[in-house]
């Protein structure tokens, strides 16, 4: 199959109506006039540089609470500079603002390439499409991947490269944290993720001349164990709370990390995974950059034996993140969570 020009953003330039493959049925629309506009705190913002001081129990708490009954929170004093969040933005709009023959050199259909630029989630499975392309690539081991990056921003992948690790650190750093806050070793989730696994993406979403009738992407959880997503000035992010979309405007030089599909089977429930959506606007460009931390595809995830009890019996079975992975992205982007696939037999019909 012939690589087409597929790319929203060139499809759609200048555009100012939604092409009909964009158009989500009546009743699967943002209904945006029905988003809940909260403050910037729709979410727990948590002061990471409080874990290493007196106050750490009084933080793991916190983040155990944002995790169970949330699955999103914010955390500022991270430890990743100013300057760096600038400049991995700044690079992500770069790439996407070059010339349509120079991105397509990283274009493909094919999920299992580890570097790719593509457009929407699926382009050959689903029936309608989300108002979004992207750039999506491994990055653990660096050494791995890295020449498989792009080359042009220039700069991209030495300063890519230093934001993964960046953000790894900061990753490790959670799960010790989460551990803690199920009252399991610290290193608990760590070890269960074998030899772990990195991968990073780099979303454009173009304005859009309708952005009442398409979604950037629509409600999911992430299949994932955590994920790390740094978000420009441009609201777009929304959150499923109490059965209502709550938008999540952004706080500069903060992240939002969310609760994976993997961290609620590690908990046996008592952390969820929450649906969360991107919505688009006729105004802005919005480049949002998350970094999803997983488990080795052949890591056996299941729920931790130290949460399993009379009061807590067994919610899922064990199976390894390629089996879950494979079957999140050949049924797509859908309300229904993947996870019910996996509850043991007991739970199914609980």
């Amino acid at each position: 199959m012939s690589t087409p020009k597929l790319l929203l953003a060139d499809l759609v330039n200048g555009a100012n109506h939604v092409p009909s493959n964009y158009i989500r049925p009546i009743s699967d629309r943002p209904n945006l006039i029905d988003v809940l506009q909260t403050s910037q705190t729709s979410i727990p913002l948590i002061d990471l540089d409080a874990l290493n001081g007196p106050n750490h129990s009084h933080i793991i708490k916190q983040i155990g609470l944002a995790c169970q009954q949330h699955g999103f929170f914010q955390i500022k004093n991270h430890g990743i500079p100013e300057t760096m969040i600038s400049n991995i933005l700044g690079i992500a709009r770069e790439f996407f603002r070059l010339p349509e023959s120079e991105r397509l050199k990283n274009y493909s259909y094919d999920p299992s390439k580890t570097t790719r630029l593509s457009t929407s989630f699926n382009v050959k499975t689903e029936k309608v499409s989300n108002w979004r392309d992207f750039l999506r690539f491994h990055c653990h081991p660096l050494q791995d991947y890295v020449h498989e990056w792009p080359t042009n921003p220039p700069s991209f992948r030495e300063e890519v490269a230093e934001y993964c690790s960046s953000v790894r650190r900061l990753v490790l750093t959670l799960l010790e944290a989460i551990s803690e806050s199920l009252v399991l070793d610290r290193d608990y989730i760590n070890k269960k993720l074998g030899k772990h696994a990195q991968h990073m993406a780099m979303n454009y979403y173009p304005p859009c001349p309708q952005p009442e009738l398409t979604y950037g992407l629509p409600g999911h959880t992430d299949p994932n164990l955590i994920t790390i997503l740094l978000q420009d000035d441009v609201p777009g992010l929304q959150v499923l709370t109490d059965a209502k979309w709550v938008a999540v405007n952004p706080i500069p030089n903060t992240f939002i990390v969310n609760i994976g599909d993997q961290m609620q089977v590690l908990s046996n429930d008592r952390y969820k995974s929450v649906l969360h959506r991107a919505v688009v606007n006729c105004n802005k460009e919005r480049i949002s950059i998350p970094t999803f931390y997983c488990p080795s595809p052949d890591a056996v995830i299941g729920p931790a034996p130290e949460l399993i009890d009379d009061d807590h019996p067994e919610v899922y079975r064990n199976f390894t993140y390629q089996e879950y992975y494979e079957k999140f992205w050949n049924r797509g982007l859908a309300t229904e969570c993947c996870l019910d696939m996996f509850r043991s037999t007991s739970s199914a019909f609980t």
